[in-house]
């Protein structure tokens, strides 16, 4: 049986332990900060918030390019030849990085490409589902693996709250009156990937401790997540108390397994020092 090899984008936040444990490929997205070209992973995120810091401008931030791409699964075929990859990708409505990869693997043969029109935790709530299926049953069909994971991807849910609005302003994503009122009342929207796009659902008022108790609580009252396994999102930056409450909440809810990551640059160039989130996938 011809081994099937699964890889996803850095912009997942899959966390390294769980990569190198399953095997999972990760190709590095980019973030360009001070004229230079950083891989995903390669510089660490409070280097973001000092140049932040510095210059009041976020990094700029790109998706891997087709070439990265055929060099990519090029040596996934060379570390593993005869095997089939299984590539689980970013949202095509956020990046170029999921087109970029169909070009690069147009030319080669046993590639399965899968959009997961998630980010992040929710991205990474796939991968680990494809993981588990595959190691349940590692004798899978490679087609029939594909249309499992493909069922599950609008299952996969996401909602966060940023830890600063400086962040999005600076990024052009709110504006500088947005902001102000924001940031005066102490107003942070909470961010969901709808059908792949990144969306404002909902705004919440307060402080973070307050702000990420009402989110849990939100979340868990409009989803019904699996209660196997939840992921907590944090940037650097969450007050640990937080982490601790969060922690309970979801022992409170029943879930029997929770998974904190911590946002890359990628995520955390947009998102801030701070920010909050969950994901996990629906029953």
């Amino acid at each position: 049986m011809r081994r099937m090899i699964l890889s996803t984008e850095s912009g997942a936040d899959l966390p390294k332990d769980l990569a190198d444990k399953h095997n999972v490929q990760v190709v590095p997205m980019h973030v360009i900060m001070d004229g230079q070209d950083f891989l995903d992973g390669s510089l660490p995120v409070t280097d973001i918030y000092d140049y932040y810091e510095r210059t009041k401008k976020i990094p700029s931030t790109t998706s891997t390019n087709s070439h990265e791409y055929h060099e990519f699964f090029t040596k996934i075929k060379n570390d593993y030849p005869d095997c089939i990859i299984i590539h689980i990708g970013y949202t095509s409505k956020a990046s170029s990085s999921f087109q970029n990869a169909v070009i690069a693997s147009e030319e080669m043969d046993d590639i399965f490409l899968i959009d997961a029109l998630n980010v992040t935790g929710g991205l990474t709530a796939i991968v680990m589902y494809a993981v588990t299926l595959l190691e349940k049953e590692p004798t899978i069909e490679p087609a029939s693996l594909v249309e499992k994971i493909e069922s599950i991807v609008p299952k996969s849910r996401l909602a966060f709250v940023p830890g600063s609005l400086e962040f999005l302003r600076a990024g052009g994503r709110v504006s500088n009156l947005a902001y102000l009122g924001g940031a005066l009342l102490k107003i942070k929207p909470r961010i969901e990937l709808m059908e792949g796009n990144l969306v404002s659902t909902k705004k919440y008022r307060g402080k973070m401790d307050v702000i990420s108790e009402k989110l849990m609580r939100d979340y868990l009252n409009q989803y019904n997540i699996d209660r196997e396994q939840l992921y907590l999102l944090y940037s650097i930056g969450l007050d640990e108390s937080i982490k601790e409450r969060m922690d309970e909440m979801a022992k409170e809810s029943g879930f029997k397994n929770v998974k904190w990551m911590q946002a890359g640059a990628m995520i955390s160039t947009h998102a801030g020092p701070g920010g909050f989130g969950i994901a996990g996938l629906e029953v």
